[in-house]
């Protein structure tokens, strides 16, 4: 495995959920919240069920979380899900990973800096918007905006940015499946909610470790 890859890649593509920041708790409330208005579920939206489906398409959470729900209701629950998370998020937000702002301040200087996510449309734009990181990004693409897999909008980046050589930033075997089909390095974000155990070209334990390497 390399242990500098500096000057190898022109840009990176950033996952957002376990690489940028948590958010976890708060789409807990969220979800809790959103559940509460209906009379056909009995069971509590915990940090630890939010974080088993991270990094999942918004779809694909919604037919694990409640799998016994007939397509009605799994569709009634993810619209409101979909709706509280946004309306707390707006307000709380979620946790960024330590020295964040300054690793993109650092890594914008040298790479053309993106984010691809399995989130809902709005979900990206509200880290950007709390946090004013707008500055520090070229470009996003989201599951909810095409309805598209993670290695398709990976994809759209790098061609409608004209990317050379990308390398994608994650926290999941999701992450590292869906940069592997777009023909793209995948460097992982041991901090966050996943374990991969081999086929990255490094691993950091830290957000800030990516300026040691990169």
């Amino acid at each position: 495995m390399d242990t500098s890859l500096n000057n190898k890649f022109d840009s990176i593509i950033f996952d957002l959920d376990g690489t940028l920041w948590d958010s976890t708790a708060n789409v807990a409330l969220a979800w809790q919240a959103a559940v509460s208005k209906v009379d056909y579920i009995d069971e509590e939206m915990t940090i630890e069920r939010v974080r088993s489906i991270t990094g999942m398409t918004y779809d694909a959470i919604f037919d694990k979380l409640f799998p016994d729900l007939d397509t009605k209701q799994r569709k009634e629950v993810q619209t409101l899900c979909a709706v509280s998370e946004l309306e707390i998020l707006h307000t709380k937000g979620g946790e960024l990973y330590p020295q964040l702002e300054e690793t993109l301040k650092y890594l914008g200087t040298k790479y053309k800096l993106y984010i691809v996510s399995n989130c809902q449309s709005g979900y990206i734009e509200v880290f950007l918007d709390l946090n004013n990181m707008h500055p520090h990004f070229l470009g996003h693409q989201c599951f909810g905006t095409k309805g598209k897999p993670k290695a398709d909008n990976i994809k759209d980046i790098v061609n409608d940015h004209q990317l050379k050589a990308p390398v994608y930033v994650g926290d999941t075997m999701g992450d590292y499946t869906a940069a592997t089909q777009a023909g793209v390095p995948f460097i992982f974000a041991s901090y966050g909610f996943g374990i991969v155990p081999e086929g990255m070209v490094a691993t950091v334990n830290s957000f800030s470790e990516l300026t040691e390497i990169l």
